[in-house]
Order: C-alpha cells, then sequence, then structure tokens
C-alpha cells in the first residue's frame, strides 16, 4: 500500500489521488458516434475543458482507477444488463463531490426515478441524444449553479477516533483503519490528525507532514481550494494524510470555524476522512465530534482505562451518531482479564485488537503500517460499520457510496 516518498511524489505529480487541483471539469464516456457528436455540439458553448472518450461505464471504470475524479461524469450504460451493479463499482472510486449524468437506452420512468431519486444519480437521459437535449440537460452541470449548491451539501463520512487516555495506541488505530478502508472499500480516505504538537501519524508512514495545517485551522479564510495541493502528503493511490510538527513551546489554537471549514473541503473530496482526535477535545476538536458519523474510543486493558472510557462516552455522546468501543492490547500482561473490563464497562467493546508486542513497535520506529492479517480481521466490525464493506464484499446503494451518506 505505500510507497517510498520519491516514488509518491511522482505518482502525485502525474495525477494520482483526490488532492489534486487538475480535475477534468466534464469527462464522458460514450459508445457511439452519434452520441459523441451531440455532446461535442450541444456543450461547445460551455468553454474548454470539455473530453469525450469512446467507451462504456466498464471503460470509465477502469479509466477512473487511475485517474482523478472529474467534476462532471457522464456514463453510457446502453446495453448493459444490470446497469445498478456496475454503477455501485463506479461510485466507489469516486470522490464524493462527483456529478453524475448517465445516458441509456432505457425509456421507462421508473428506471429514471430509481437512478434519479433512490441513488443519487443527478440526471439520467435515454438515447437518441441530440445537441439540444444535451445542452439543456448537462449544460446546466457545466455553468455549476445550482447543480454545484446541492453537491456542497453531501459529502463523505467522518470518523472521529480519540482514546481514554495517552498511549493506549489512538494513532495507530486511526493509521491502519484509514489504511483499510482505502484498501477495501476503493474509495478515497483523509487522514487528519489534530494532535499538532507531538502527532505521529507522519513518523508511522516514514514521511514528514507539509506545512499549513495550523494556519487553516487558525484561519479559516486560509482553507481553500489549493489548501490539499500545500498540505495534504499522498500515502499510497488512494490516501492523503494532513498533519502538523509544531514545536513544542507553541500553542496552537484552532478555532472552531477553522475545523468546520477544514472538515467541510475534506468531505467533498474524499468519501472517509479518518480523524485522530486529541482528547479530552477543546472546543474546535468538538466540532468533529458533531460531524462525525462515527466516534471510535480506544481505551487499554487497566483501571484508567476503563474509568476514562466511561467518562468519555458521557462527554462525547450526543455528537457523534454512533460509537464504537476499542480494546487495544487485550492479553498484555499485567493488564485486566476480559472479564474484569466488562464489569467496569457494563458493556462489551465493540472492537478487540490483541496484543502485539513485537509487530507495532518495530513497525512504528521503521515507518512503515503495521497492518497485518491480525490487524485486518480485529478491524473489520468498523470497515463494515463505516463502508458496508466486509471480506473484500462491497455493498451499499449508490448514494452511500458516491455521496458518502449523511454525517
Amino acid at each position: 500500500m505505500r510507497a517510498d516518498p520519491p516514488r509518491e511524489a511522482a505518482d502525485h505529480a502525474r495525477g494520482g489521488g483526490a488532492g489534486r487541483g487538475e480535475r477534468a471539469p466534464f469527462l464522458a464516456f460514450v459508445q457511439d458516434e452519434a452520441s459523441e457528436a451531440a455532446i461535442r455540439g450541444g456543450l461547445a458553448a460551455f468553454g474548454g475543458g470539455l473530453a469525450v472518450r469512446r467507451g462504456g461505464i466498464a471503460t470509465a471504470i477502469k479509466a477512473l482507477e487511475r485517474e482523478a475524479t472529474p467534476r462532471v461524469l457522464l456514463v453510457d450504460i446502453a446495453g448493459i444488463d444490470d446497469p445498478m451493479e456496475q454503477l455501485e463499482a463506479l461510485a466507489g472510486i469516486c470522490t464524493p463531490d462527483l456529478r453524475m449524468l448517465v445516458l441509456g437506452d432505457n425509456t421507462e420512468i421508473g428506471f429514471y426515478r430509481q437512478l434519479t431519486r433512490d441513488l443519487g444519480v443527478a440526471e439520467y437521459v435515454h438515447k437518441p441524444l441530440t445537441r439540444d437535449s444535451a445542452e439543456r440537460l448537462f449544460g446546466p452541470f457545466l455553468k455549476g449553479g445550482e447543480a454545484e449548491t446541492e453537491a456542497a451539501r453531501r459529502g463523505g463520512q467522518v470518523v472521529a477516533v480519540c482514546g481514554a487516555r495517552g498511549g493506549v495506541g489512538t494513532t495507530t488505530v486511526a493509521v491502519n483503519l484509514a489504511l483499510q478502508l482505502a484498501d477495501v472499500s476503493r474509495g478515497h480516505v483523509a487522514l487528519l490528525d489534530l494532535n499538532l504538537r507531538g502527532g505521529t501519524t507522519g513518523l508511522m508512514f516514514g514521511v514528514r507532514p507539509a506545512p499549513g495545517l495550523r494556519v487553516a485551522l487558525e484561519d479559516p479564510e486560509r482553507v481553500d481550494g489549493l489548501f490539499l495541493e500545500r498540505c495534504a502528503m499522498p500515502i499510497g493511490e488512494r490516501l492523503k494524510l494532513i498533519a502538523a510538527e509544531e514545536p513544542m513551546d507553541a500553542v496552537p489554537l484552532p478555532t472552531i470555524e477553522g475545523v468546520a471549514g477544514l472538515l467541510g473541503l475534506l468531505r467533498q473530496r474524499f468519501n472517509h476522512v479518518v480523524v485522530d482526535l486529541p482528547m479530552p477535545p477543546g472546543p474546535a476538536e468538538r466540532a468533529v465530534l458533531a460531524a462525525s458519523r462515527l466516534m471510535l474510543l480506544v481505551m487499554g486493558p487497566d483501571l484508567a482505562g476503563i474509568r476514562n472510557a466511561i467518562a468519555a462516552r458521557k462527554l462525547a455522546g450526543g455528537g457523534a451518531a454512533r460509537m464504537m468501543t476499542v480494546l487495544n492490547r487485550e492479553g498484555l500482561p499485567g493488564g485486566l482479564k476480559r472479564k474484569h473490563i466488562l464489569e467496569g464497562l457494563g458493556a462489551t467493546p465493540e472492537v478487540t485488537i490483541p496484543d502485539l508486542p513485537k509487530l507495532l513497535p518495530r513497525a512504528a520506529n521503521l515507518g512503515k503500517p503495521a497492518l497485518n492479517t491480525v490487524l485486518r480481521r480485529a478491524l473489520a466490525p468498523v470497515t463494515e460499520e463505516i463502508a458496508a464493506v466486509h471480506a473484500g464484499k462491497v455493498r451499499g446503494s449508490l448514494m452511500a457510496r458516491l455521496f458518502g451518506g449523511s454525517a
């Protein structure tokens, strides 16, 4: 999953990933010459950036696995027996801010409604396509306006990962969860580390975070479309890291507006945003909990972990839509037995990660993520909860996959 930093930089420059600015304004995949001519003629007045390629949705899937998601995508599903499955696959590799247009040969109104109302497709048009219909129905999406405003209301899911106390493995969980999501969901994932001083996400990947995160969090006006180009570090093809390494004597003052603005930007560009969150959270960090679909509370097998986990659940219970407790390092020599932990918590942890005394320290010191079979199996319930992905299977509606679901 991880490439050496020089190779990552080269891939980034060529255009791999969700954080690039050179996204095509409009990209179409059509199967016949007549449709291509109608699109080129009908949309010629909307300026440059119009790209039309020959091929159907299978061609689109293969291409967008390697290329940046365009702002507007048109795909041709004519002649496909089960287009829904193909649309699901396409949605899984695109960023949430995509506006998808579909061209096909099904003339039934029920099919149109299923695509546009139930599955989140912006517009469906049946063949034959004319220049007039291409301009009238597809043109508004090149202008922006209402279509862009609607897209801004949608976005990827935010997952907050926080520890009951320091040293329980919060960053380890966040790093490996982000890697697993990027791997099995095939979606675009952002890992945001809000531990501005002493954060270790960069160390675990063997990279130095780019500057800019602190400024963006303190001054909301600095969070713009170029922020990702300056601050996001590419980790593999579908994972970006946004972190900082502020001096220990620095006093970062993130604002609620800064955190909310950054999350809004990330949610439009990524299917999943995993946040390594300091605990207890300050007022600005609580904006993450308010935006989260899921909160992971990481604890260790000790009395302090139980006490703080109970307190943290009360503190953050009203923010995240769903909370899962992660018991890390189960079986640690000298740690509490499982039955005592269950008695103390009054509930069973949804996720249990065994003690891995050799693997995790070695991986952290080498700057290589520790994701292996044991960790993958332990994190599977979280992956299932976040992305409806388990054991290599992808489920969920196109709306949930393409636009990341509701927060």
